[in-house]
Formats: C-alpha cells, structure tokens, sequence
C-alpha cells in the first residue's frame, strides 16, 4: 500500500507542475506540454520526494510502527490481564465453593451435635425420672412396711387385750412379744404372697 500512495503522489505532482509549468497566459494546449518546465518540475519533485523520504518518510513510519508496537503490546497485555483475571475469578470461585462446603459442614456438625445433646440430656431426664420413682418406690414400700408394723403392733395389742380379757389373765411381757412376732411374720407372709 505504501508504494502505491507514493506512485498517486508522484503522477498527481507530475500532472499539476505540467499544468502549472505550461501555464504562461498563453494559449495552451494540455496535451503538447513545455518539456523543459516539465522536466525542471520533475526535478524538483524528485529532489523533495528525496528530501521528504530521507527526512519525513522515516520519522513518520517509524511513529507508524511504534504506534503500532504500542497497539500490539496493549492487546497482548490486556489478553494476558483477561487471562489472569479468568484465572482469579476461577480461584475465587473454587474458595467460594470450598466456603460453602466448609460452612454446610459446620452448620451440619452443628446439628448432629446438637441431636447427640438433645439425646443425651433426653437419656439423663430419662434415667433421672426413672431413678426418682425407684426412690419413690423405695419410699412407699418402708412407709407400707412401717404402717404395717404398725398395724401389726396395734392389732397385737388389741389381740393381746381381747385374748386376756378372755381369758382372764394377763400375758407376760415376753409371751406378748412373741405373740406379736408371730402377728407380724404372718401379716409379712399374706403381703409377700400378694406382691
């Protein structure tokens, strides 16, 4: 493309300094040009051309090319800052995900934990209810038995009052303790069989 711009330049200079060269106020004819003008314009043209290509071409392409260069290098850059930013967000979203799967676990530990206390204090509550009915149980049967004894010494005395006014004596001491043994043994044997 640079030589055919620089080949337009060069046949549109040659035809306006003919045009210009043979100009003079007379009567021109376009096609019959003075050849010396022309050749004078001709010169100068290639001179400057000269000139213009050691001086102004080079300066100018290589402002082209370094521009150029520069457009090069950004695109190339910023490929590599979208590559690398690919690769950021790629890592971030693998750390977001192993996150969410580290939170999911805790939250999920936090409820089987949660689950093994709530069994364990259920299990304790249990375990302590059925500790104070035993004890409860403990409790009722020595108040039964002494309300027995009770009983068995009220009716004893009873028995042992009724027995004597019948038979018109008093029983000694040891004779109503033994008679009271043998009240509350039989009243243990009736209960025992009950149970």
């Amino acid at each position: 493309m640079r030589f055919s711009l620089r080949h337009a330049m060069i046949a549109t200079l040659c035809f306006s300094a003919v045009a210009f060269a043979s100009g003079g106020g007379e009567n021109v004819d376009p096609v019959s040009p003075d050849l010396w003008q022309a050749g004078f314009t001709i010169a100068v043209f290639l001179i400057l051309l000269f000139i213009l290509g050691k001086f102004a071409f080079k300066p100018i392409m290589k402002g082209l090319n370094d521009r150029e260069a520069f457009i090069t290098n950004a695109l190339r850059d910023a490929d590599e800052a979208s590559k690398k930013a690919q690769a950021q967000l790629a890592e971030y979203s693998q750390k977001l995900d192993q996150a969410r799967a580290e939170a999911t676990a805790i939250v999920e530990e936090g409820r089987r934990d949660a689950e093994v206390t709530k069994r364990s204090i259920h299990e304790e509550a249990r375990n302590e209810a059925d500790k104070m009915i035993e004890r409860a149980k403990r409790e009722i049967g020595i108040a039964r038995d002494s309300a027995v004894r009770e009983l068995c010494d009220l009716g004893a005395k009873l028995a042992t009052d009724a027995a004597s006014k019948i038979v018109g004596r008093e029983l000694s001491p040891s004779d109503h303790e033994r008679l009271i043994r043998e009240s509350i043994d039989e009243i243990s044997a009736q209960n025992a069989s009950r149970n």
